[in-house]
C-alpha cells in the first residue's frame, strides 16, 4: 500500500513561532510512519519557506527544553543561526510536484492560525488539518468571536473594542471609557493573538496605560473585558459535519492569570480532567462548545474555552483556538485522551477529517 505524504507547517511569523515548532514536534511523533511520508516545512521568523535538511534539524529540536533554560530571544537567534548556515535553498512551494497529499497545520497564531495560510492551499487544491478560511479568520478576532456566541446563544464577557492608533492619538478619552464602563480587575487583550501574548490583568486604574500600550504593540484592536469570576474551562472538540466534544477540563493558574509564562516557561498551572464540576453542569460546558464551534463554522479541530461559576451556573465563553496546542502540557490531547482517544490516535483522525469532502451546501 502506498503512503500518504504529509507535508507538516510549522514556525511561522507570529509571537507564537516557537510553541508551534515543540507542537509540530509531538505531532511528528504521533504519526503512523507505516502509513504516512512526513515532510516537514518550516517558515522562519521573516516568512521564508524550507524543507530539507534545515526543517527536520529544527523539528528535532527539544525546543520545549531549550526556552525553560534560556531567553525567547536567544532561543530565536539559535533558529536563525541554523537556518543562515545551511545551503538548502527555500521551498519553491509546488506542492503537488512534491508528492503532497495533505497538509498538517501546526503553525499558532497570525500567518497561521487566522486563514491566511488556508486560503494559499485551497487555491491549490490541497486538503489541510482543521478549519477553513473564514472560521479561521473569525476565531481568530475575539472581538468578531463574541459576536458569533452570542448570536448563537452563548454568553460573552462584556467588552468594548479599540483602535489602536485612536487611543494611542488621544489616550484620556478611552481612560475615562473604561473607567466609566468597567469595575476592576478588568483585562487587556490584542484582539488577534493567541498564548496570552500582550494580555494583561489591570487590577487598579494606574495600571491601565502601560496594559493599553503593551496591547497596541501587538495589535491595530484592542479589546478591553470584564474580569469574570468561576473556573477556566477547556474543552476539546473533534470534527467535521458531526462534530465530538471531549470531557471538559480545568485549569488552575500558577499566576494571577493563565499566561504564557505560566503555559510554557514556569508550568506552575494545575490541571484537572475532568474538571471538578457537577456532571449536569459538565454536559452542560460541552453543548456550549459545540455550538460555538457549528456557529463558527469550524471544520476538523478546535479548543473551546470557559469560565463557568459553579454556584450560579453561568457559562461565559473565554475564546475559540482552531489550532491549538499540541505540546507535552497541552490541554487539546490530554482531553482526548481521557476522551479514549489517544495522541496517536487523534492525529490520524484529524488527517481524515482535513480529506473529508464536505457535503454540498443544502444537503
Amino acid at each position: 500500500m502506498s503512503k500518504t505524504t504529509i507535508a507538516l507547517l510549522f514556525g511561522g511569523k507570529s509571537t507564537e513561532h516557537e510553541i508551534s515548532i515543540i507542537s509540530a514536534r509531538s505531532i511528528s511523533g504521533a504519526i503512523d510512519r507505516e502509513r504516512y511520508r512526513v515532510v516537514p516545512i518550516y517558515i522562519t521568523h521573516e516568512g521564508a519557506w524550507f524543507s530539507g535538511d534545515s526543517a527536520a534539524e529544527i523539528l528535532a529540536l527539544d525546543l520545549s527544553s531549550i526556552m525553560r533554560k534560556s531567553s525567547i530571544e536567544n532561543t530565536e537567534t539559535l533558529l536563525r543561526e541554523m537556518i543562515r548556515n545551511s545551503a538548502e535553498k527555500p521551498f519553491d512551494f509546488n506542492f503537488r510536484a512534491a508528492g503532497i497529499d495533505v497538509v498538517f497545520i501546526a503553525l499558532h497564531g497570525g500567518y497561521g492560525e487566522d486563514g491566511r495560510v488556508q486560503g494559499l492551499l485551497d487555491t491549490m487544491g490541497i486538503p489541510y488539518t482543521g478549519c477553513g478560511v473564514s472560521a479561521s479568520a473569525i476565531a481568530m478576532d475575539k472581538a468578531l468571536t463574541k459576536l458569533c456566541a452570542v448570536d448563537a446563544g452563548v454568553a460573552t464577557a462584556p467588552s468594548i473594542t479599540l483602535q489602536a492608533a485612536s487611543y494611542l492619538a488621544d489616550p484620556e478619552p478611552v481612560h475615562e471609557l473604561i473607567g466609566s464602563t468597567f469595575d476592576y480587575p478588568l483585562f487587556i487583550k490584542p484582539v488577534s493573538l493567541g498564548s496570552s501574548v500582550g494580555i494583561s490583568k489591570v487590577h487598579l486604574p494606574a495600571e491601565l496605560p502601560e496594559a493599553l500600550k503593551l496591547a497596541c504593540t501587538y495589535d491595530r484592536k484592542i479589546l478591553v473585558e470584564a474580569a469574570v469570576s468561576g473556573k477556566e474551562i477547556e474543552v476539546a472538540v473533534l470534527g467535521n459535519d458531526q462534530p465530538l466534544a471531549s470531557v471538559p477540563g480545568e485549569v488552575e493558574p500558577g499566576s494571577d492569570f493563565y499566561d504564557f509564562q505560566d503555559k510554557y516557561i514556569h508550568n506552575t498551572a494545575k490541571t484537572f480532567i475532568p474538571a471538578r464540576l457537577p456532571d449536569e453542569l459538565l454536559d452542560s460546558v460541552r453543548r456550549s462548545a459545540i455550538t460555538v464551534y457549528k456557529a463558527l463554522g469550524c471544520r476538523g479541530m478546535s479548543r473551546v474555552d470557559f469560565f463557568v461559576n459553579e454556584e450560579n451556573g453561568s457559562i461565559v465563553l473565554n475564546e475559540i483556538n482552531t489550532i491549538p496546542g499540541f505540546t507535552d502540557i497541552s490541554m487539546y490531547p490530554k482531553l482526548f485522551e481521557a476522551s479514549g482517544i489517544p495522541f496517536t490516535v487523534l492525529v490520524d483522525k484529524l488527517l481524515h477529517y482535513a480529506q473529508e469532502k464536505p457535503e454540498p451546501a443544502g444537503r
